[in-house]
């Protein structure tokens, strides 16, 4: 989902981070309070005021985002469900849970508390407003608050809508899965009404653009396209699990090609990189896994300098990063993969490489056991 992400803070445990595309949304945020929110609110203010005073609403919207998500990952731990942390990205913000819930109940509770916690928010900044009102502060303190009332407002309105992923669509599916017992279907169904809710802010987007609000129009028909897409591959990402269930690593990986340490980085290339065509291959003496050696290694060195250099001196040591275990799932090694951007591990057990497990295998035996079962959802 997410592409470059940075560090900001920890909170309670939790790791909140700030995807790339999020820093652009809030600059247009901040653009569009002090040109157009603001100044249409208030009258006669120097542009620098209407510049701080949409600094201002553009922290707090970020604090309601960041709170948002902190309370799906509070009720999420307290249901034994683990989170990785808080991700602010384009569209809002997301908590990253390891595993998905494994009851309707623990569903709802996760999903429900965001919107929740935005209509707190909401009521706690309109008393704040009408307090700062009756005290006669000045317009520009209580037009931040009004605002931050009002988005929090809208905030938990849209994530209640009832199509998958938002909260509303995950509130949908505990409902339908408890009534059912059957989460495919109910995930089916919740899917569903995400991509026709996509499809109506899509709509809602061209209307706009033929009108002429082209950022508006903008901004609905792209949203609308992403929630479509989460949406259908919502299901399909269930559909993995469940062809992935019961699977370890043993069961799907291959025979390891293995690289000695004591030949030139020219071997290696011409004899290994050429031949195989793996980003990564593992070095190994006897059967200890001693390293790997990856084309980004090799790139980073003078093609001169190969012949006279071995594998084993730029040889990285293995880590938990880039090593499984044989008797791993392989659902929680895809989500390794995911975290790590790896599409080949080695399979170390007591040292001993025995073999490579990689995402174009996995992949591939979930295509063959869809077909095979007669579901053709992966090759929508």
């Amino acid at each position: 989902m997410f592409g470059k992400s940075m560090n900001l803070i920890k909170i309670f445990g939790f790791q909140v981070k700030v995807d790339v595309s999020w820093i652009i949304i809030a600059v247009l945020v901040t653009w569009s309070l002090a040109v157009g929110f603001f100044p249409h609110y208030l009258e006669g203010l120097r542009p620098v005021d209407y510049w701080l005073l949409a600094i201002i609403g553009a922290l707090g919207l970020f604090f309601s985002i960041v709170f948002h998500e902190f309370w799906h990952s509070i009720v999420a731990r307290k249901m034994g469900v683990s989170i990785r942390g808080i991700t602010l990205f384009v569209f809002g913000g997301v908590a990253e849970m390891e595993d998905d819930p494994k009851t309707p109940k623990i569903e709802f509770w996760i999903a429900i508390a965001g919107p929740l916690s935005s209509l707190f928010l909401a009521l706690v900044f309109y008393l704040i407003f009408d307090l700062s009102r009756k005290m006669e502060m000045t317009q520009g303190i209580t037009s931040v608050f009004m605002y931050l009332a009002l988005i929090n407002l809208i905030l938990a309105i849209f994530n209640l809508i009832p199509a998958f992923p938002m909260d509303g669509g995950r509130v949908l599916r505990a409902i339908l899965w408890h009534l059912k017992k059957d989460l495919r279907w109910a995930t089916q169904t919740a899917a569903n009404m995400g991509s026709v809710f996509g499809f109506v802010l899509m709509g809602l987007g061209l209307l706009n653009l033929l009108t002429g609000n082209l950022v508006g129009g903008l901004w609905y028909f792209v949203i609308g396209m992403f929630i479509r897409f989460v949406a259908q591959n919502s299901y399909r990402q269930l559909m993995f699990r469940h062809a992935l269930e019961g699977e370890t690593v043993k069961n799907l990986m291959k025979k390891p090609v293995y690289v000695p340490g004591d030949i030139s980085l020219r071997e290696m290339v011409e004899d290994y990189f050429y031949k195989y065509h793996f980003k990564m291959f593992p070095v190994r003496e006897g059967n200890s896994l001693k390293g790997c050696v990856t084309t980004r290694q090799i790139g980073e060195i003078d093609r001169e300098n190969w012949p006279d250099i071995m594998v084993k001196e730029i040889m990285k040591q293995c880590s938990l990063e880039n090593t499984v275990g044989p008797d791993e799932d392989v659902i929680k090694v895809l989500g390794k993969m995911n975290r790590t951007r790896l599409s080949r591990m080695m399979v170390v057990e007591n040292t001993e490489l025995k073999g490579i497990i990689s995402l174009k295998d996995i992949m591939a035996y979930i295509s063959t056991r869809m077909e095979i079962q007669g579901d053709d959802s992966f090759s929508d």
